[in-house]
């Protein structure tokens, strides 16, 4: 499952102008265009879907979308699916473009981490009334596609991040995971005892993936980072406690400033130059690769849940999603399209192409996701996941984030200078609502 989708997938509305060219709000609407939105979505029949649907989605996980539609095909022989990939780096952007202008697709994939600038009754039409269950996806994967008590997204496939680990290192340390932010120093300095160069494979990237980190950081010290009015609450005690709780990792000597690199995450982790990685289950299917041998992630590696600050040990959530578009030609075809990929036997087959993780709660007990242990931290995490802000500048306010981040590991800002200035610039940008 390559990594690089998923970051890419994060990057896409980082700096994007995107309201300028579609009006969106993000948030904030008048009731009454809830309501109106609400009348809109109409039930879905269980006849058979017939007219032509085309779908756009970003390269990645849906490369193999087309084999795994395939029975959806075959159950509805009167229907045509068209699917279009568009690499990572440029999809939103043609999306935007494509929505502007009226040409867009009928299916659109979007990730609910960074999808808010979309959903719009202008843009999406929201998800029929009993299309799927809301109580059977990821809490927060599910709130994320909603907007005045309307949904306009149905999650596709989910990830979130926890803490992979060498085992055998542990195991020569005597040590084992940590279950809280003061355990994490002692562990990683024993796993350096035991052999690892380095106790953290830290993203140095200083750029939104940072910021997204310190904001769950955030979290877990008791932040919200934007009020239930709106506001921005970024100039907090927990904010300023997740800098420095983040920036300990480098000054304690246990990550590196400079390395390893993006790419350079999983060679170094499997030759022990590095020793664990805060990071999303992707990295799982690669290690074997990285090693150069079948079997050895399963006899070095362990994961566990995020250990707890103050206030618990919530990541955020992320993934994929499904959207028909406001102007689709055939929307009861595109949402019985949707409904398909939402089903747990469906997502099983998409894990299996591809292992993209399920969305859909019940799917993880299928044998082929339940029979892989390194994953139930995964499952554990998932349960426990926030969604970020649902305001269109959120991309550029994590990445104001990260660049602050930077400051604070490498002392040129304290903590405390950082978080101010963090809430400064929200407080610039807003959050895109009218």
């Amino acid at each position: 499952m390559p990594n690089l989708s998923r970051r890419g997938a994060l990057k896409l509305t980082a700096g994007m102008a995107v309201l300028g060219t579609l009006g969106l709000t993000g948030c904030g609407r008048e009731d009454d265009t809830a309501a109106a939105a609400k009348a809109s979505a109409k039930p879905i029949d269980d006849s058979p879907a017939t007219g032509t649907v085309t779908v756009w989605a970003a390269q990645g996980d849906a490369d193999v979308l087309e084999k795994v539609i395939e029975p959806f095909k075959a159950a509805n022989p009167d229907v045509t699916v068209k699917v279009t990939l568009i690499p990572n780096a440029e999809y939103y952007t043609k999306l935007q473009s494509a929505v502007a202008a009226g040409k867009g697709p009928d299916v659109a994939q979007f990730f609910p981490e960074s999808q808010a600038q979309f959903l719009d009754p202008s843009i999406l039409r929201p998800v029929p009334d009993g299309l799927v269950d809301p109580d059977g996806f990821f809490k927060s994967l599910w709130d994320a596609g909603v907007v005045d008590d309307v949904a306009y997204t149905v999650p596709w496939y989910a990830y979130t991040y926890a803490l992979v680990y060498r085992a055998d290192l542990a195991e020569k340390a005597g040590v084992e995971a940590p279950a809280t932010w003061d355990e994490m120093l002692p562990f990683f300095k024993a796993l350096q005892g035991a052999g690892a160069k380095r106790g953290l494979g830290a993203d140095n990237g200083w750029d939104i993936f940072n910021g997204q980190d310190v904001a769950m950081y955030a979290w877990q010290a008791g932040g919200s980072l934007l009020s239930s009015d709106g506001t921005w609450t970024l100039d907090t005690p927990a904010m300023v406690d997740a800098l420095k709780y983040n920036a300990s990792f480098f000054t304690s000597g246990i990550a590196d400033t400079a390395t390893p690199t993006f790419l350079d995450a999983q060679p170094y982790f499997v030759s022990g130059k590095t020793a664990t990685m805060i990071t999303g289950p992707w990295v799982i299917g690669q290690l074997d690769t990285a090693a150069k041998k079948k079997g050895w992630t399963a006899s070095h590696v362990a994961t566990a849940p995020l250990p707890a600050g103050s206030s618990g040990n919530v990541s955020f959530s992320a993934g994929g999603s499904w959207g028909v578009l406001a102007g689709s030609g055939d929307a009861d075809a595109s949402w019985k399209l949707v409904r398909y990929m939402a089903q747990p036997s469906t997502q099983v087959a998409q894990y299996q192409a591809y292992s993209s993780l399920p969305a859909v709660i019940s799917a993880w007990e299928d044998p082929a996701i339940k029979g892989q242990p390194l994953l139930d931290a995964f499952l554990t995490q998932l349960k426990n996941t926030r969604t970020f802000p649902q305001v269109t500048t959120w991309q550029q306010v994590a990445t104001r984030i990260g660049k602050e981040t930077e400051a604070v590991v490498k002392g040129t800002s304290s903590a405390e200078k950082a978080a101010a200035n963090i809430q400064s610039y929200a407080e610039s940008l807003g959050t895109g609502a009218k």
